[in-house]
């Protein structure tokens, strides 16, 4: 193996950033009949899970940057997947809802979901699955502060 290669394949920012090509390039697979991409599947589900939260909500939970959740906001209105209102406590703000084509989407895409997690998880003990979720919540959380 070349010397660059070994440096790299100890690079957590890297390992980090092939992972997550991983994980999208599994979850495509595994979820391609929802028509969802993780990210769009990530706002559906905190949209599921807290009806009625903003964008800026959502850019908080989920962690997508502002201009991207726009985007992918914009995509799922077209879909007919989301609904907007304004928002109660800032008539500037919108509050987003799944609408019933929405839920459904979400429903169909969770068992792909769960797969490519599966997949993903699927080389290391129980023991490792769970140490590496907390450490990589641990590696989310500090990068909050």
């Amino acid at each position: 193996m070349a010397k660059g290669a070994s440096q790299l394949n100890r690079s957590a920012m890297h390992l980090l950033h092939r992972a997550g090509q991983c994980a999208a390039d599994i979850f495509a697979l595994e979820a391609r009949s929802s028509g969802l991409t993780p990210r769009q599947f990530a706002v559906l589900m905190v949209v599921a899970e807290e009806e009625g939260l903003t964008q800026t909500d959502l850019v908080e939970r989920t962690g997508i940057d502002r201009s991207t959740l726009a985007d992918i906001v914009g995509r799922l209105l077209s879909h007919g997947l989301i609904q907007r209102r304004r928002a109660k406590e800032d008539a500037r703000a919108y509050a987003i809802k799944l609408t019933p084509q929405g839920i459904k989407a979400l429903r169909d895409a969770q068992p792909g979901a769960a797969a490519a997690d599966a997949r993903l998880l699927a080389n290391l003990s129980p023991a490792k699955r769970q140490e590496f979720l907390e450490s990589l919540s641990l590696i989310v959380a500090a990068a909050r502060k």
